[in-house]
């Protein structure tokens, strides 16, 4: 890394540990060298208390019951979890499971693997804003549906589904309701038990925590939730998941907990404050320039803007070596193929090809925002005046109607 001074905003991919975090961390790493689960030694148990107690502070934070957390490696084992342990669980009952097309790839890649498994999955399609249609999601719902999964807010633009509304139709049909809410934990007010959601997955390192460590809410009462262990050996985590705990990483989770209930609330108006800036100055100051999703209902400090007739890889190559931005998922970076998110919400290839993800965090400022528009702005034009075909655009050419000549 150079001294030059370089601007975060990808901060739907991970975050930055939060300073106060790796303090509450660091006596774990060596003075405090137990294993949660040694109790024959002040070792273990100093160990055991630590654990506990984040696990409280992570309750206080979803407001639920300690025991209904249950930690894993993050919120990708959080939704296998979830989804194949519901599934192996709930056999007798059915095999039908509902879920969004626009879901993380860990909950479509688990369907995926359900469906192998002798399960049915559908896939519901989503509105040009991104949002499920309740209408539909019920009339999928049959006699052997055993659970609905769908995140809280998507990791590509930020919108934010109709959980109150989804979570009154699982319980009317009698469904598990089971929610990604990786990108809103920590973010925004996330009571599951509020909203009849009876799983729920999660992560520390998006919500200003390390990362390695994450949890799955499973409720316990009306109805008792039970699913099947994915992982196998020792029992732990009340038997769902076996493993020896990640103690600094598990401390780390509940500090982070504990200031994002404090927090999350000034962070969210101040942070919704600098992405209203950040886009209203993208739409003043360049042409053909869209906001991708329901603008009314997204997390505050996510945008998806689409840069017409610029190509989004090539627009961040003008100024990646100072800006961290996304073209999409972290998870799916390496894929030259649009945004399927993006695709799903009916973009044609060229706006999702166009689309840069700007995800701002804790330790975003107005300068960042200032020097970030400068530089986008810059590259999307220097982008445009290169291309033949903006001038095409330029000169009121109609290329809905221009025939390629294919090589």
């Amino acid at each position: 890394m150079s001294d030059k001074r370089l601007i975060y905003l990808d901060n739907n991919a991970t975050t930055p540990t939060d300073p106060r975090v790796v303090d509450a961390m660091l006596p774990f790493f060596h003075n405090v060298p137990g294993n949660a689960a040694s109790r024959n030694h002040p070792f273990g148990w100093a160990a055991e208390e630590a654990v506990d107690y984040a696990r409280d502070q992570i309750s206080k934070l979803l407001d639920v019951d300690s025991r209904e957390i249950i930690f894993t490696s993050g919120a990708t084992e959080s939704d296998n979890l979830a989804i194949k342990g519901v599934f192996e669980m709930y056999a007798k009952k059915g095999n039908h499971i509902i879920t969004l097309k626009t879901e993380h790839k860990a909950v479509l890649d688990s369907c995926k693997k359900v469906e192998k498994m002798g399960g049915e999955v559908t896939y519901l399609d989503v509105d040009d804003k991104g949002l499920v249609n309740l209408a539909d999601l019920e009339a999928a719902i049959k006699p052997s549906t055993i659970m609905i999964s769908i995140m809280w807010a998507n990791n590509e633009t930020g919108v934010i589904q109709p959980m109150k509304e989804i979570g009154e139709m699982c319980a009317k049909h009698g469904v598990l309701f089971m929610s990604d809410a990786t990108q809103a934990v920590g973010k925004i007010k996330t009571h599951p038990k509020e909203l009849g959601i009876h799983l729920m997955a999660f992560t520390s390192h998006k919500m200003y925590g390390p990362k390695g460590v994450g949890a799955l809410f499973v409720n316990r009462k009306n109805p008792r939730v039970k699913v099947t262990s994915q992982m196998d050996g020792g029992g732990h985590e009340r038997g769902m998941r076996s493993g020896t705990l990640n103690v600094p990483g598990i401390v780390g989770f509940g500090a982070a907990a504990e200031i994002a209930r404090k927090e999350m609330d000034a962070d969210a108006a101040r942070l919704s404050v600098l992405r209203d800036k950040l886009e209203n100055a993208f739409k003043e100051n360049l042409e053909e320039v869209y906001v991708n999703g329901d603008v009314n209902n997204r997390m505050p400090h996510v945008c998806n803007i689409s840069f017409k007739h610029v190509e989004g890889e090539g627009l961040m190559m003008t100024f990646n070596q100072e800006v961290g931005v996304s073209s999409g998922s972290a998870c799916t970076s390496a894929s030259l193929e649009p945004s399927y998110v993006l695709i799903a919400y009916g973009l044609g290839d060229d706006l999702a090809h166009s689309s840069i993800r700007f995800s701002l965090g804790r330790f975003t400022t107005e300068q960042d925002i200032d020097e970030t528009i400068e530089m986008v702005s810059k590259g999307v034009n220097h982008m445009r005046d290169l291309s033949p075909i903006w001038e095409m655009y330029k000169e009121g050419v109609d290329l809905e109607s221009v025939v390629w000549q294919e090589h």
